[in-house]
C-alpha cells in the first residue's frame, strides 16, 4: 500500500526537488505574465457582462450608459496599474499590500489587508471557475447542467498542477493564456473591420429580443444607485492586479523592473480587451438579462441565454462556426486558469502570515516540489465550499467579489503615501525628492480612486451579499489574532523563565506488560539499560484467566523485575494505568516516572488498525501528566522490513548509501 501511494504521488507530482534548486524555478516575463495576470486578463470574459446585467434591471435604454461605465472602470484600472508599479519597485520582497500596510500603517492594518486578500483569492477561484462553467456551457449543454461538478473538477486539476511546482504550472497555462488574448484580439479586430471597413450591420441574435425592465419607475437617485452598482460590478476587471506585487520574488532578476514591465503589459492588454468588448456588445445590440425567463420577450421556446462573449463570437464569426467554438473553448480554459493567479498569490501570502505567526506554521513550509503545498490544498478546499454553497452561479458570487481586493488596494495605497512621506522627510537630493514626489502623487491618486470604488462597492453590494465577504474577513482577522496570541503565549512560556538545571532526584521506570513475549523482553531490557532507581513491570487485569497465566509464566522465568497486577473492574486499560502513575508521582513528587510501552512496527495501514490502539490511547493521555516521560520500544514485524527496504531504495543516492551502510553495521 505504501509503495502504491508513493508511486501515485510521484506520478501526480513528480520527483521531489532539492532546496538548493529553488533559484532555478524563477520565471521570465513571458511566463510570469500568464502566471500572475491570467485572472485580470480573463475578467474581460465576465466583468463587461456584469455591467450589462445590472443595467438590464432598468431596461434597454440603460445600456446607453455602458460605454461611460466601461471608460470609468478602465480609468481606475490604469490608475491601479500605475500605482502598483510604484509598489513593486519600493517593496520587491513579495509581501505586497500586506507588507506595505504593516510597515507603514501598523500591524492591525496589515492584518486587515491579509484577511481581505485571503477572501479575495478564494473568491477568485470560485468566480473564475463558475464563469468558465457558464462560458463552456454556452457551447456544451452538459456542462451548463452540471456547473458545480465542472467547477469542483477544475479546482482539483488546478491544485494538482500547482502542486507540481511553479515553473510547470507556468508552462501549463502560458499557451492557453496567449491563445485567449490572440482570439479575443482577432474577434474584436474582425468585428471592427466588418463594421467600419466592410460596412456590415452586425446584430447579435438577442438584439431582436425585447428586454423588459424589472423596475420602470426608478427615481433619479435610484437610477444613479443602479449606475454605481453597475460600475462596482464592472470593477471585477481589476482583480488580479495585486497578484504581481505578491509574486515579485518569483521573477527573474532584476525582479522589480521585470514585475513593473509585466504590470504595464497587463494593463495595456486588459484595458484594450475590456473596452473592446463593451463597445462591440453595445454596437451589436447584445442583450443579457439578470432573469432571462421573465425579462426576455420574443426569445424562442427553450432559449438558453449565452454569455456576452459567446454572443459576440457567434455574431462576428457567424460564417465560421469552428471559430465560435474555439472562442468558447479558449474563454473557458482561460477562466479555469485564471484561478491560477490565486494559486500563486494565496500560498505565498499564507506563508508570509505564517512566518509572522498569524497562521499555522505548516503553511510556511514548501512541499516536495518547492511549492507551498499546504496553502494550495487549503485554498482548494475553501474554494470548493464557496462553489458548492453558491451553486457555481457567477451572479451570486460576484456580489461577494472585489470587496476584499479593494480593501487591500485602498490600505496598500495609503501605506505607500505614508512610505514616500517618511522618505521625503529625510531626503535632501533634489533629483531623488522629485522622483519621490511624483511617485507619491501617483499613489495619492490611487488611494483616492480605490477608496471611492470601495465605498461604492460597499454601498451598492452590501445587502446583496457583500456582507458575507465582510463577515468572513472579520472572522479570519479574529482567528489570525487568536493564533498570534497563542504563539506569543507559548513563546513567552518557553523562553521567559530560565531553567534551573536541577535534575530529578530519582527515576522510577514502569514497563507495561500484556504478554510475556519478545517485544516485552526487549522493553524490559531497554528499561534496565537506562539504570533507573526503581524498575517494575505492571499489567492491567482485564481478564482473570490471561492475568493468572501471565503471572505463572513470570514466576517460572528468570526475570528479577517485579510484576504488579493493577485491577480494572470495568475492563479498562488507560484509566488504571493513569491512576497508578499518579499514585507513584504523589508518593514521590520529585521522582520522574518513565513509562516504557512495547509497540509493533507494521508495514501496512490495515495492520496499524489491528495493533497499537491501546498504546496510542495511553500515550496520548500520559503526555498530559506532569513529571512523566513516555518511551516507545518498537518491535519490527516482518511486514515492516519490506517497507523499510522500499523507503531506502526510494531515497536520494547519498541518503540511500548512508542507510545501507548503517543497516550493514
Amino acid at each position: 500500500m505504501s509503495k502504491l501511494s508513493t508511486a501515485t504521488k510521484r506520478l501526480l507530482l513528480g520527483r521531489p526537488f532539492r532546496s538548493d534548486t529553488l533559484g532555478h524555478d524563477l520565471l521570465p516575463k513571458r511566463i510570469a505574465l500568464p502566471v500572475f495576470a491570467s485572472d485580470a486578463l480573463s475578467s474581460v470574459a465576465y466583468a463587461p457582462e456584469e455591467i450589462f446585467l445590472v443595467l438590464s434591471i432598468a431596461g434597454l435604454s440603460a445600456y446607453a450608459f455602458s460605454p461611460w461605465i466601461g471608460l470609468a472602470v478602465a480609468a481606475v484600472l490604469v490608475i491601479v496599474v500605475a500605482s502598483y508599479r510604484q509598489n513593486v519597485r519600493a517593496y520587491p520582497s513579495g509581501g505586497g499590500d500586506y507588507e506595505i500596510a504593516t510597515k507603514n500603517l501598523g500591524a492591525t492594518a496589515g492584518l486587515t489587508v491579509g484577511s481581505a486578500l485571503m477572501v479575495d483569492y478564494v473568491l477568485t477561484v470560485a468566480v473564475s471557475l463558475s464563469s468558465a462553467a457558464a462560458n463552456i456551457g454556452s457551447a456544451v449543454p452538459f456542462v451548463a447542467q452540471h456547473k458545480v461538478l465542472f467547477a469542483i473538477a477544475a479546482i482539483a486539476i488546478l491544485a494538482a498542477v500547482n502542486l507540481r511546482g511553479l515553473r510547470e504550472a507556468g508552462k501549463a497555462i502560458a499557451f492557453p493564456t496567449y491563445a485567449f488574448v490572440a482570439c479575443m484580439l482577432a474577434m474584436l479586430g474582425w468585428g471592427l473591420v466588418q463594421i467600419f471597413v466592410l460596412g456590415e450591420d452586425l446584430r447579435a441574435e438577442s438584439a431582436e429580443f425585447e428586454l423588459v425592465a424589472e423596475q420602470t419607475d426608478l427615481t433619479a437617485i435610484a437610477f444613479i444607485f443602479l449606475l454605481a452598482r453597475a460600475f462596482s460590478s464592472g470593477c471585477a476587471a481589476l482583480t488580479g492586479v495585486e497578484a504581481i506585487s505578491t509574486g515579485v520574488p518569483a521573477f527573474r532578476k532584476p525582479r522589480a523592473r521585470n514585475a513593473a514591465t509585466t504590470l504595464f503589459m497587463l494593463g495595456a492588454i486588459a484595458v484594450t480587451l475590456f473596452l473592446g468588448v463593451v463597445f462591440l456588445a453595445q454596437r451589436l445590440g447584445v442583450v443579457v438579462a439578470e432573469n432571462p425567463a421573465t425579462q426576455l420577450r420574443g426569445a424562442p421556446e427553450g432559449y438558453e441565454q449565452k454569455t456576452l462573449v459567446a454572443q459576440l463570437a457567434q455574431t462576428i464569426f457567424s460564417d465560421v462556426p469552428a471559430a465560435f467554438f474555439l472562442m468558447a473553448v479558449v474563454t473557458a480554459v482561460i477562466l479555469v486558469l485564471a484561478a491560477n493567479t490565486a494559486y500563486n498569490g494565496f500560498p505565498v501570502l499564507a506563508s508570509v502570515l505564517a512566518q509572522n505567526r498569524y497562521l499555522p506554521r505548516q503553511l510556511h513550509t514548501r512541499g516536495d516540489r518547492l511549492a507551498f503545498s499546504n496553502g494550495i490544498v487549503f485554498l482548494s478546499g475553501l474554494a470548493i465550499v464557496f462553489v458548492w454553497v453558491f451553486d457555481a452561479e457567477v451572479t451570486k458570487l460576484i456580489q461577494l467579489y472585489i470587496v476584499g481586493v479593494f480593501v487591500a488596494f485602498s490600505l496598500g495605497q495609503a501605506g505607500m503615501v505614508r512610505h514616500w512621506t517618511r522618505f521625503l522627510a529625510t531626503e535632501t537630493d533634489p533629483a531623488s525628492r522629485g522622483r519621490m514626489q511624483r511617485s507619491r502623487s501617483v499613489n495619492v491618486i490611487g488611494f483616492v480612486a480605490t477608496t471611492a470604488v470601495l465605498l461604492i462597492v460597499l454601498v451598492t453590494k452590501f445587502t446583496a451579499g457583500a456582507w458575507i465577504a465582510v463577515a468572513t474577513m472579520v472572522v479570519i482577522f479574529g482567528v489570525m489574532k487568536a493564533i498570534r496570541r497563542h504563539y506569543d503565549t507559548i513563546a513567552a512560556e518557553l523562553e521567559g523563565v530560565e531553567w534551573d538545571g536541577v535534575l530529578p532526584s530519582r527515576t522510577h521506570s514502569i514497563v507495561l506488560v500484556s504478554t510475556l513475549h519478545l517485544p516485552t523482553l526487549r522493553a524490559l531490557a531497554y528499561a534496565r539499560a537506562t539504570r533507573p532507581d526503581t524498575l517494575e513491570a505492571i499489567t492491567v487485569n482485564v481478564d482473570e484467566e490471561d492475568t493468572r497465566k501471565l503471572v505463572r509464566e513470570w514466576e517460572r522465568s528468570d526475570l528479577t523485575i517485579p510484576l504488579k497486577v493493577v485491577e480494572s473492574p470495568y475492563r479498562e486499560i488507560t484509566r488504571p494505568v493513569l491512576d497508578y502513575v499518579r499514585r507513584v508521582r504523589r508518593d514521590s513528587p520529585r521522582d520522574v516516572v518513565t513509562v516504557f510501552i512495547p509497540e509493533y512496527v507494521v508495514g501496512h495501514w490495515w495492520e496499524q488498525i489491528l495493533h497499537n490502539q491501546s498504546a496510542l490511547r495511553l500515550k496520548s493521555r500520559l503526555l498530559f501528566q506532569p513529571g512523566v516521560m513516555v518511551t516507545s520500544v518498537p518491535w519490527q514485524l516482518r511486514s515492516s522490513a519490506a517497507v523499510g527496504r522500499e523507503r531506502i531504495d526510494s531515497a536520494p543516492g547519498a541518503v540511500r548509501r548512508g542507510l545501507d551502510k548503517e543497516e550493514q553495521q
